[in-house]
Formats: C-alpha cells, structure tokens, sequence
C-alpha cells in the first residue's frame, strides 16, 4: 500500500513541462526516405536534461535558422550489437510476463501453473506434470535438461541457433535457489502435442512457458546497428535504424515491455539507406513536435510485482 500511495503522490505532484523536438524527413540518393531528430545546436546538447527547446518560439527560430540549409553526412558509424536472451522463468517474472502478455492476474496465472504442475491426463500417458515447480526464485537450469534443449534446438532450428557454450543465468543476491527455474519436465510435450488435452488458458501458459525456456538456451540475435550525423548550418541530427542480422532466439520469443518509454528502442528500429560521409541529402520535411513531460506511471500488476522484487 505504501509502495501504490507514494506513486500516486508522485503522481499528483508532477508539474508538466513543455518542451519541442525537430524532426527532419531526408532522401539521399538510394531509397527509402528516413528521418533525423535534432540532437546538437552549435555546441549545446539537445537531450531536455542539459538543453531543452522550451516553447513555440524557439522552435520557430530554429527552423528560421535551418532555412536553406546544406544537409551534409558528417559522420556513419556502423556496429554489430548482440540483443542476448532472457533467462527462463523464476515465479515474478512469470507473473509480470503472463499480465503483460496474456492479461492474466498474477492469483489467475499461478492457479493455471498449479494445474500444470499437478498434472493433466494427456491421452495414453496418462497424467502428465507439464511444469515444474511454479513457486521458484532461481532461474537455474539442471545440466541434463540443458543438453536435451541444446539437442531439440540443433534438431527444430538448427546448428546455428545452439550458442558455443550452454546459457547459464544467475540468481539475485537473495534467492534461496531451493528450485530450478519454471521450464517444461520434458521436451516430449512440445505445446502443439499437449494442445487437444488442455483448455485455452492452460495453453497460453505452456506455450508461453516452453517458449521463454527455449530461447533461454538459443544463441543471440544480431543486429548491424547504424547511426548517422548530419549537419545543416551549425545544427546537428542524427538518425539511427539497425539490420538483423541473425534471429537467435527472436525466432521463438521476445519479452513483453511495460512501457513506451522505449521510443529510443523504437527509433533504433528503423531502417537506413546506404549512406557515405560527405553525402548531400534533400530535406523533404522539417516538422516541430510539441511533447510534454509525463509523470511517472500508475502501477499495472506487472509493474508493481517488478517494484516489490527490486525493492527485496
């Protein structure tokens, strides 16, 4: 309660702030048109902590600025980034997973886990435990289950998706470790073969269970990350977008994301056309973005369960 009251406090006390961003739409001489956001004036930093545009005015006076401008590529870098994947199952993280993915409450998902534990008749082989122990702070995997994972995964998707060496994950400081983390018993029970023998809910929860398992112990996904300085007068802007690569694990799982504040990840998303330092681009559009601070979110019951486990 007093985790939700001082939130709520925070919540009530927020004073919004106003401030601008400047977006340039830009062609080069290979498709696709991209966008730039403003991140530098002279040198001044446009990030809203050191420098902000604060109103209409200023934001006008820019544009006035960049009127007739010369768009020139200053800088390309180009990087390899690795997105690794994320550890299998520990109790709190399949609450918030289930509530993001799946709408579950927290009380809906561990009574469907339950039932998954105890133990569902599949056909011929009678009762079947699909899970193991739901109530778990240890993402810890037993080593002849990681072998059989590696070998399911060789065999379904091939050599490529099985990293060198098997992905071990580590517990939080205070973690009794007293189970391994929530993962399938068996690999016998792909979800597809359990699926005429379970209801709708008890399914959405295998399969988000043996997924998140799965990629747990598949290689890496690569991306070639690339970002781009461009200059107009003594303005700078910058645009980034990244490639994949290799899909790793992306091909079985991605984990869910509270919040939007993400627009970086979003941005990083995007695709660039091939570009060259020294390249003049076309502007094809300067548009001002009005934005105001947001106070810090309500909690959802993913995030709340996230909150009350980093707070121990």
């Amino acid at each position: 309660v007093r985790i939700i009251t001082e939130r709520e406090r925070e919540v009530l006390a927020f004073v919004p702030e106003e401030y601008w961003s400047i977006i340039a739409l830009l062609e080069g001489k290979i498709p696709p048109q991209f966008e730039a956001r403003l991140a530098r004036i002279g040198d001044k930093r446009v990030d809203n902590k050191t420098f902000r545009i604060s109103n209409d005015a200023e934001a006008k006076e820019i544009l006035a600025h960049l009127e007739g401008a010369t768009w020139t590529v200053a800088k390309v870098e180009k990087r390899e980034r690795r997105r690794n994947p994320a550890p299998p199952f520990i109790t709190s993280r399949l609450q918030q997973e289930a509530s993001r993915k799946l709408g579950y409450a927290p009380s809906r998902t561990m009574g469907i886990a339950q039932k998954l534990y105890m133990g569902v008749e599949v056909g011929d082989d009678g009762a079947v435990g699909l899970i193991t122990y739901m109530r778990t702070d240890s993402p810890r995997i037993s080593p002849d289950m990681m072998t059989a994972a590696r070998d399911f995964i060789g065999k379904t998707f091939g050599d490529k998706y099985v990293p060198e060496k098997p992905n071990i994950y580590r517990s939080g400081k205070s973690a009794q470790e007293a189970h391994e983390a929530i993962r399938p018993t068996s690999l016998d029970y792909p979800p597809d073969r359990v699926a005429p023998y379970l209801s709708r809910e008890e399914l959405n929860l295998y399969t988000l269970i043996w997924n998140r398992f799965m990629a747990s112990q598949m290689a890496s996904a690569l991306f070639e990350q690339t970002s781009a300085d461009i200059t107009a007068n003594n303005c700078m802007f910058r645009a980034t977008g990244q490639v994949l690569r290799f899909d790793g694990f992306l091909r079985v799982y991605m984990e869910g994301r509270d919040d939007k504040a993400a627009d970086d990840e979003d941005e990083d998303e995007k695709q660039l056309p091939p570009l060259n330092e020294n390249d003049i681009l076309d502007l094809r559009k300067l548009t001002p973005n009005q934005h105001f601070t947001q106070p810090p979110p309500r909690f959802t019951q993913a995030t709340l369960i996230k909150e009350m486990e980093e707070k121990g």
